[in-house]
């Protein structure tokens, strides 16, 4: 009995003493569909960037939670224009995506009343910040889950938490000092999760709608990506602040909140796979393997 109790746990199965085990695990689709409004929440728009590529958006999601000052440049650099008419810089297979201005030394575009140096922000205190526990071992980090609605890695020992090189991830292009970044050169991630940079980049956020106008864009052949002359670079036609936008030019992005028992259920939902297609249910799930969903509002 022990091992269908254990079983049941697992598979979400209910199991009765006496009774034949009746099978009630669910699906991933399964718990999207069952999930209620309030599981959802709306993008803080004050937190929020647009990026215009040609025809296409990006819509950005910032962590000002864990790194204030970088955030806080980025919106000046913003709100400044200084993103208006430049380029995607770099597009390194399996990588990254990054953008920013092309010219560099006296060519370079102004940073305007923004700073030229900006400390990286790599980790902060725990504090009571809300956290989901993914659970399972992780190669970079003692524990890893959700906090904010954003992947993270935790130290309860130091007492830190850090954001994880997710797919989507946004950081900030920095040269070797720590403080060599500004956030006027971005990057996402498009490739297989860059773990290794976690507490080395400061990362800034998410691309929460818009990956496939990055993941698409032809890769550059330079060193790293990065794009030489005569290869066509796409124009970022400007980025936004949300909140500067008329409401009905906003993103309708809703994200599923990671502080629910719906999240929970799609943590186990995705960690041991029932739908028919899988032979083997693994059991296990990274971190950047659990993406957090996100859909336009109704």
């Amino acid at each position: 009995m022990r091992w269908m109790v254990i079983l049941g746990l697992l598979l979400g199965t209910a199991v009765c003493s006496g009774e034949e085990a009746v099978p009630t695990a669910r699906t991933v689709a399964s718990v999207m569909a069952g999930s209620s409004d309030s599981d959802w929440r709306d993008l803080d728009p004050k937190r929020t960037l647009v990026m215009q590529l040609e025809s296409n958006q990006v819509v950005i999601e910032l962590a000002p939670d864990f790194a204030p000052n970088n955030v806080a440049n980025i919106l000046t650099l913003v709100r400044d224009g200084y993103f208006d008419g430049l380029f995607v810089i770099r597009s390194q297979d399996n990588y990254v995506a990054q953008w920013g201005d092309p010219a560099e030394g006296e060519h370079a575009r102004s940073l305007g009343k923004a700073k030229v140096k900006v400390m990286a922000e790599l980790e902060r205190d725990i504090d009571d910040l809300q956290f989901t526990r993914l659970g399972g071992d992780d190669v970079y980090a003692p524990e890893v889950g959700f906090a904010g609605g954003f992947p993270v890695g935790r130290d309860l020992v130091s007492g830190r938490v850090w954001l994880a090189h997710c797919y989507g991830a946004v950081g900030v292009g920095r040269d070797n000092e720590p403080d060599s970044g500004n956030g006027s050169s971005l990057y996402a991630v498009t490739g297989h999760a860059p773990r290794h940079l976690d507490r080395n980049i400061t990362v800034v956020g998410r691309v929460v709608a818009g990956m496939e106008h990055l993941t698409t864009l032809p890769r550059g052949s330079g060193e790293l990506g990065f794009y030489v002359e005569g290869e066509d670079m796409a124009e970022v036609e400007w980025i936004k602040v949300a909140a500067d936008l008329k409401p009905k030019d906003r993103p309708k992005v809703q994200v599923l909140r990671t502080d629910t028992a719906t999240f929970m259920s799609l943590i186990e939902a995705r960690r041991v796979r029932m739908e028919d297609w899988f032979l083997h249910p693994v059991g296990q799930l990274e971190l950047c393997s659990m993406p957090i969903p996100t859909r336009t509002r109704p």
